[in-house]
Order: C-alpha cells, then sequence, then structure tokens
C-alpha cells in the first residue's frame, strides 16, 4: 500500500494495518520529512486520544491530514506505532 499527497509517496508498506477502513502504516516505512507535528488532539472511545501531524510537500501543507495513537487502549494495541492518513491523502496499491 501507498500513502500519496501532492505526488510525492509519504508512506509505501505491505504490512499495513486496516481499522474502520483506514490503512495504518508502520512509523517505519512512513517518510518522516513530510511530517510536520500538530497541536491538533482528538479523543476516540475505544482507542484512545489521536495526535495528528500535518503533511508538508513542496512548501504545500496538508494540516493534521496524517495521525496517530502513542498510547492506543489495549483494544487498539495492534495500531501502536503506526500512522494513518486522511484529506486528500490517497491510499493505493
Amino acid at each position: 500500500m501507498k500513502a500519496i499527497w501532492n505526488d510525492k509517496v509519504i508512506a509505501q508498506s505491505n504490512d499495513t494495518i486496516v481499522i474502520e477502513n483506514n490503512h495504518y502504516f508502520p512509523e517505519s516505512s512512513v517518510k518522516t520529512e513530510y511530517l510536520q507535528k500538530s497541536e491538533t488532539t482528538t479523543h476516540c472511545p475505544w482507542k484512545g486520544d489521536a495526535s495528528y501531524y500535518n503533511i508538508v510537500v513542496d512548501g504545500k501543507v496538508n494540516q493534521d491530514a496524517a495521525w496517530y495513537y502513542a498510547n492506543p487502549k489495549y483494544a487498539a494495541k495492534t495500531i501502536k506505532n503506526h500512522i494513518a492518513f486522511w484529506k486528500g491523502v490517497t491510499i493505493t496499491e
């Protein structure tokens, strides 16, 4: 699977975890040079507290387009150290 935004591959892995139709990519498969920490956080009742990254490619910013659970709840423990994408990021094979 690949996560693509602004014609750049942000992440690529054959080992994503799919939860609620979102592909969670292992951190090691994500090109962190395109990620910039965001102050945004949200809460999911069963996964826990999510933190966000902005994606920055060629000077363009996609605000809060990637998220992760640093300390997911037990029910979502498999997505620890994984990052998911949305907001126009194309997920493709």
